[in-house]
């Protein structure tokens, strides 16, 4: 039988609170997606090109770090082609630390932001190229 790794247990007179480690992961994805610029998640990198994950994976791409009272979050997105990377990172670490604090309790020690791809946009169909003689 597979234990559940705990991310947070605190006991209070009324039992016992439990927090997934899942859940902290999950808390941190949803985050990340708010900020604008940020094009989705990375699975990782397969033959050297940067995976993108589908915007249901909220956990996929992240990886958490908890202790007792602190968590270290590792983020692994894809950006926008455009987007200034500097500050879509902030915005990411930012929103990352605010959305688990508030709802775990946890205090967020670091939040490192790992960019490992672009995402351009697809090109838009040309009408005025397609021509009837």
């Amino acid at each position: 039988m597979e234990m559940e790794k705990d991310a947070l247990k605190s006991d209070s007179a009324l039992g016992t609170i439990r927090i997934a480690d899942e859940v902290v992961s999950i808390i941190a994805g949803l985050a990340a997606t708010e900020i604008e610029g940020i094009a989705g998640m990375s699975g990782g990198l397969v033959g050297g090109i940067a995976e993108m994950l589908g915007r249901k994976n909220f956990s996929k791409g992240v990886k958490v770090e908890v202790g007792e009272r602190e968590a270290a979050i590792d983020l692994y997105i894809i950006v926008k082609y455009g987007v200034r990377i500097p500050d879509v990172a902030l915005a990411a670490q930012e929103n990352i630390k605010r959305a688990i604090e508030t709802m775990t309790g946890l205090s967020v020690v670091e939040v490192n932001v790992h960019v490992q791809g672009v995402s351009f946009p697809e090109e838009e169909e040309k009408l005025d190229e397609v021509r009837v003689h």
